[in-house]
């Protein structure tokens, strides 16, 4: 059955995971009691206690959690400690050249980019969990976190397929998830999208509130749409600064749009254009058929069927599965896969 999960085998599986906060502890938290035997290392160890009683093995250094051989490192740290903590990996993962390395980060060409200047790049393969919530750190990590998520995995040409399988079965097998493959230049402009600059949009939300001086009362009225506009405003925002500025070009762009865009439904309005403003809530309608489609249960209902990756050309072939809309639900031994065709706009 799609989704089931041998515990025997996940037992014989070590994965590490550096950095305990909201997502690198999900995903330790959802590996432990999944069967996997997961060692973790933070920066700070006020987490350990209890993650010890979660069955996570914590180490005092990143030395011991090499030496603990784990199959795939997660790098789960923030993007501007990555220089810093590739730089001390690279010569303790000298001996141990099975170990392949993968992250959880937003923005996927900085973190090549990283990697390769570590001179890590063989071992690399990019990974990034739609996953997440407002808050943050060890206190609100949780296992649901991952439930039903899918990931974008990110791949180059010089991508070694035994290391991609090994991050993709973590993934699929191991978190029980979804994986679709992008290059790194695609992952970045859908995340700035769909992510990056829905957060700018928000915090502006947030900013024009609370400099207005009807404020107290716009708040005590605000209900559903306010809250569902405005939760990722929520979040630390020297988090979402941080997320912001790592894919600054794309999120650039974007405002940009969407500034335009709102000036001229602001001058449609200003000059009464019934129709343009008519056209400007009807253009959307493509995103809510689809939401409608996803409501009504036909977003799990695509066909599930068998695909073949060749050995040569393996990259395209899976950009080409996610550029179908087919969401990867487990790998086979050799150059296969069970995918499921999802809804699509």
């Amino acid at each position: 059955m799609v989704g089931s999960h041998d515990t025997a085998a996940a037992a014989r599986l070590t994965v590490g995971v550096i950095g305990l906060g909201l997502i690198g502890g999900s995903l330790a938290r959802r590996l432990a009691i999944r069967g996997v035997s997961v060692v973790a290392w933070n920066h700070r160890p006020h987490p350990y206690a209890q993650a010890e009683a979660d069955g996570i093995r914590c180490m005092r250094t990143l030395a011991e959690l090499v030496e603990a051989q784990p199959e795939v490192i997660v790098l789960c740290n923030p993007l501007k400690a990555m220089p810093a903590i590739l730089g001390e990996l690279r010569p303790l993962l000298e001996p141990y050249q099975d170990i392949t390395l993968t992250d959880v980060g937003s923005v996927k060409m900085m973190v090549r980019d990283q990697v390769r200047d570590a001179g890590l790049a063989g071992r690399y393969v990019g990974a990034h969990p739609m996953a997440g919530n407002e808050l943050s750190g060890w206190a609100a990590a949780a296992p649901s976190l991952y439930d039903n998520a899918l990931w974008a995995m990110t791949v180059d040409g010089d991508t070694d397929y035994r290391r991609f399988l090994a991050v993709a079965r973590m993934i699929t097998d191991d978190v029980g998830n979804r994986v679709i493959v992008l290059d790194d230049d695609t992952h970045d402009r859908a995340a700035a999208l769909i992510s990056h600059m829905p957060h700018v949009v928000a915090t502006a939300l947030i900013n024009q509130l609370t400099d207005d001086p009807d404020r107290n009362i716009a708040a005590a009225l605000a209900a559903g749409s306010w809250r569902d506009m405005t939760r990722v405003a929520l979040t630390d925002p020297d988090r979402t600064r941080a997320m912001v500025e790592e894919d600054a070009d794309n999120v650039e762009r974007l405002l940009r749009m969407m500034a335009a865009r709102l000036t001229e439904v602001a001058d449609e309005l200003h000059g009464a254009d019934a129709g343009a403003i008519a056209a400007f809530f009807a253009d959307g309608q493509p995103f809510r058929d689809y939401k409608s489609a996803v409501r009504s249960g036909a977003d799990g209902d695509g066909p599930v069927f068998d695909l073949t990756i060749p050995a040569e050309g393996w990259q395209a072939a899976l950009l080409d599965s996610a550029r179908r809309g087919e969401h990867i639900l487990r790998f086979g031994d050799d150059y296969t896969a069970c995918v499921q065709r999802r809804s699509a706009m």
